[in-house]
This record gives C-alpha cells, sequence and structure tokens, in this order.
C-alpha cells in the first residue's frame, strides 16, 4: 500500500506539474528515492535484505528514471 502511495504521488506531480520541466525532473528523482527505499527497508523489517536486492531495485529505479527523464527532454 505505501508503494503504491508512493507511486500515485510521483505521477500526480508529474502531470500536474507538466509546464515546469525542472520539477518534473525533481518529482522523478524524488520517485526513485522513495521506491528505492520503501523496496530496501520493505526486505529489512522481513529479513531478506541482500546486496542482490538492493542492486536489483537501484538497476530497475535507474532504468525507470532514464525512461521518464527521456520523455520529459522529448516534449
Amino acid at each position: 500500500m505505501v508503494l503504491f502511495g508512493i507511486l500515485l504521488a510521483g505521477f500526480s506531480g508529474l502531470i500536474l506539474f507538466s509546464y515546469d520541466k525542472a520539477f518534473q525532473t525533481a518529482v522523478s528523482l524524488a520517485l526513485v528515492a522513495g521506491y528505492t527505499s520503501w523496496g530496501i527497508v520493505h526486505h529489512y523489517l522481513h529479513r531478506d535484505l541482500h546486496l542482490e536486492v538492493v542492486l536489483e531495485y537501484l538497476i530497475v529505479a535507474v532504468l525507470g528514471f532514464v525512461m521518464i527523464f527521456s520523455l520529459i527532454i522529448r516534449t
């Protein structure tokens, strides 16, 4: 449920501030940081946090940021 809230807030921010590319970039960075933090905390609480899990969250977050950023600079 927390992850859904993070993603909903991030995408809402991207839509609401569609006129400001710099702020959209900041929102997408915050979205990436929130997603990565949530994943690390979630796995820490469930006691299955390993380096591979952290790397997986970082890779997915970076790929997501690259996709969002490419859409921001394209428009």
